[in-house]
């Protein structure tokens, strides 16, 4: 998993609430168990007609917005289902993180397992960062994770996260990651238990 420490990108507004994970990636798009080729699919009915063109008024699809590494949404983000590959397709799209004022628990810590970082904003101030992108697309809004501040021109909006998913997303670590901290640790275990029980 890649670190996450401050990212300074574009911002896409998305000015919807309850955005739930069948619109972040449709149900006929879940027969996979990979983690990459989703982002093509994601928002799938909202980006593309049913012939497959691309519907131009969709944030994503308007050219300031296709390399958003930022997705800047409103209250109750990621609701719904609790499919893990919502997380994956935003990923797969090169959205890493995601501003809302809330988000649905299960999408919220599927997010820091696969490498997002959602931050949670007062309404207000989401408001202004989403006003913003819109009027100044070429102007990036950095998030940056060791310092728990958004910045958007004059504005600087703090932010709180968990302090073990902050260090998981600050050093890179998936569960694996996690387990792999302590690898001595078991190889010590398992060469101590296989001298002592051999039969086992």
């Amino acid at each position: 998993m890649h670190p996450f420490k401050i990212l300074t990108a574009v911002a896409a507004p998305l000015p919807m609430m309850n955005v739930d994970t069948d619109m972040i990636i449709p149900k006929q798009f879940l027969r996979t168990i990979k983690r990459t080729g989703l982002g093509k699919y994601l928002f799938s009915e909202m980006r593309y007609e049913a012939s497959g063109a691309e519907k131009p008024d969709f944030v994503l699809n308007k050219p300031a917005y296709r390399r958003a590494e930022i997705l800047i949404a409103d209250e109750n983000f990621g609701c719904g289902s609790s499919r893990e590959h919502a997380p994956w397709a935003l990923n797969d799209f090169g959205i890493r993180c995601v501003i809302a004022p809330s988000f649905a628990d299960i999408f919220h810590g599927n997010s820091f397992k696969n490498g997002m970082c959602p931050v949670k904003l007062p309404r207000e101030q989401v408001l202004q960062l989403m006003a913003r992108a819109t009027d100044y697309p070429d102007q990036p809004i950095t998030v940056d994770l060791e310092a728990q501040e958004v910045r958007a021109g004059n504005l600087v909006f703090p932010f709180t996260i968990d302090p073990f998913r902050r260090h998981c997303l600050l050093n890179g670590l998936d569960d694996i990651g996690l387990t792999l901290q302590h690898e001595g640790d078991i190889t010590a275990f398992e060469t101590k238990r296989k001298n002592e029980r051999p039969w086992l």
